[in-house]
């Protein structure tokens, strides 16, 4: 019987309510962009890229099916992850924080031995935040990012943590003016949402708790 699970790591919710100014004016002005962000482009190929490499993932799992089924929107999603990954980037730096290959793979190894091992690891990223397992070291950075934003602002396990980041957050994103190609959807600066996806795995906490074990492992 399977049981639920928690996922690997709950991300801050400090982007549920920041990113007002981000705009979702996609136009022609960039072809074959799927979005800029910061003046910067993400090419439509490097988003079937990842969504590629999620899809190849998903059909060797037992969940094959399920997994498909449950991520028809894999392109937006994939597109999602890295407009999000950007504002996490930018907010972090303007707090002046990073995160070090040493400790990504530090997280990993940590995260690994919590899951019960890297085959486990690899299996809830991908069931639980359609991640492929050459793309978990991106998620586990970003993760880190947020943790330590949390703790430079005061934010971590605070009464008013999820302001303090939605303010940190909303700050970056006003400095990156979004523009998101039509192809993908609009963008929706108050609910941080690209046309009706919003990632799951975004929930309201500070806290990162410990990774369950995926059912069936």
């Amino acid at each position: 019987m399977h049981r639920r699970r928690r996922t690997v790591i709950t991300v801050s919710a400090a982007l549920l309510a920041a990113a007002p100014l981000l705009t979702a004016c996609g136009n022609q002005a960039h072809p074959g962009a799927a979005a800029v962000v910061g003046g910067e482009r993400i090419e439509v190929s490097a988003v079937q890229a990842k969504v590629k490499d999620v899809r190849a993932a998903q059909q060797s799992s037992p969940q094959s099916a399920q997994l498909i089924k449950d991520s028809g929107q894999l392109s937006r999603a994939k597109l999602y992850d890295l407009i999000v990954g950007r504002v996490i980037e930018r907010a972090a730096d303007d707090a002046g924080v990073a995160a070090t290959r040493k400790e990504v793979a530090d997280g990993r190894v940590v995260l690994a031995q919590q899951a019960g091992g890297e085959q486990q690891l690899t299996a809830v990223y991908l069931q639980q935040r359609g991640v492929a397992p050459g793309q978990v070291d991106e998620a586990v950075r970003r993760d880190i990012l947020v943790g330590k934003l949390a703790e430079s602002i005061g934010a971590a396990n605070s009464p008013d943590g999820q302001q303090r980041l939605n303010a940190a957050f909303t700050a970056a994103a006003k400095t990156l003016d979004i523009d998101v190609n039509p192809r993908f959807g609009s963008w929706n600066d108050q609910k941080l949402e690209l046309g009706d996806y919003k990632a799951p795995w975004i929930t309201q906490v500070t806290k990162q708790p410990p990774p369950a074990e995926p059912s069936g492992a």
